[in-house]
């Protein structure tokens, strides 16, 4: 349990190194108007800290730098919302989603573009999903004892196929009824809904039907993934070479992995769709709390846009994780309240 004094400190070092990329020292914190505290005694503090995990100091400075553990108690319990987007900033984004659209992909690319220059990060944009695209039938063709080919056709016409691997105690047969179970429950039902409906109706009957319902929901899940994985929205780039303005990534190597996986699409959709299926509006991952290796010394933060409670398309930023995070989370909550209206008013026509 951090104390108020230590609070104090650690939200103003996070702030100053967001500001200025160079370690911080006690005597730079003891400046500070409101503080009141001598050298010495932050000094005193910021050891504790350190200590306990918040602050790291690099070895060729006196200072110190927040660690990933001390930036999520920042965005948890100290973050305070950057300041309110200027006049002239309200004013370039209501252009753009007041405009007649035309194109909801434009939109997306568009979004993209702004969000990377309001926040000077590379943001990512993942396009909605088809809206009224279907499931019109699904078939498991068996490969081997443990392991099939799934197809789904959809209402556009579109055949997709995966292979889906299920594990020794799971046996064909059960495979088999679980996709006549999908077939029975998800034919005509929007692609965009599918992970709804297996948690709301799906899980039900496997509990009443089969005997090991955790088994079942187990390749209910890689099943589910099989569906859904090929129908992801288009990704959209904003600022790419933003990531290269930062101090932590003049390191090529460093760079050189975020921006590949930037340009492999598939893995980014994966990533930003796995954020869209969370409860929570928006989402903050710092550090090792993704799990891509890429981005380790990345911090990624998403908000989901949505028709109704189904989430249909992400918008993200990705920077160091020394990111200004409040100014970030300001402007992703603006965005993507813009963005549902705008897809909610295009898809009821």
């Amino acid at each position: 349990m951090l104390s108020e004094r230590q609070k104090m400190i650690l939200r103003m070092i996070v702030e100053d190194y967001v500001q200025s990329a160079e370690p911080v020292g006690s005597r730079s914190i003891s400046k500070h108007v409101d503080m009141g505290l001598s050298a010495a005694t932050i000094r005193n503090e910021m050891a504790d800290l350190e200590e306990q995990g918040y602050l790291e100091q690099p070895h060729t400075s006196a200072g110190r730098v927040p660690s990933q553990q001390g930036y999520r108690y920042y965005v948890d319990h100290l973050l305070q919302l950057g300041e309110r987007l200027k006049p002239e900033e309200i004013s370039k984004m209501k252009v753009l989603f007041s405009e007649r659209v035309d194109e909801i992909e434009k939109v997306a690319q568009q979004t993209a573009l702004y969000l990377s220059t309001f926040t000077q990060y590379t943001a990512v944009v993942l396009g909605p999903q088809v809206y009224d695209n279907t499931l019109r039938s699904l078939q498991v063709v068996p490969i081997t004892e443990h392991s099939a080919v799934l197809l789904a056709v959809t209402s556009t016409g579109q055949v997709q196929n995966k292979t889906v691997s299920f594990p020794d105690d799971i046996s064909l047969a059960q495979v088999e009824q679980l996709v006549r179970l999908l077939n029975e429950k998800l034919v005509g039902i929007p692609i965009y809904q599918m992970r709804s409906r297996i948690f709301e109706e799906i899980s039900r009957e496997v509990a009443r039907q089969m005997k090991d319902f955790e088994e079942a929901q187990r390749i209910l899940d890689r099943l589910l993934s099989a569906i859904v994985a090929e129908k992801d929205g288009k990704v959209f780039l904003g600022g790419t070479t933003n990531m290269l303005l930062q101090p932590e990534f003049h390191n090529v190597e460093k760079a050189k992995s975020v921006l590949s996986w930037l340009e492999h699409h598939d893995l980014v959709s994966k990533a930003l769709l796995q954020e869209s299926m969370t409860s929570a509006p928006l989402s903050v991952r710092i550090g090792g709390e993704n799990e891509l290796s890429m981005l380790q010394n990345c911090s990624l933060v998403t908000a989901t846009y949505r028709i109704g409670e189904d989430p249909v398309g992400v918008i993200g930023i990705i920077g160091p994780t020394r990111m200004e995070y409040g100014r970030v989370i300001r402007v992703l909550d603006y965005f993507s309240k813009e963005m549902t209206q705008l897809v909610t008013k295009w898809y009821s026509g």
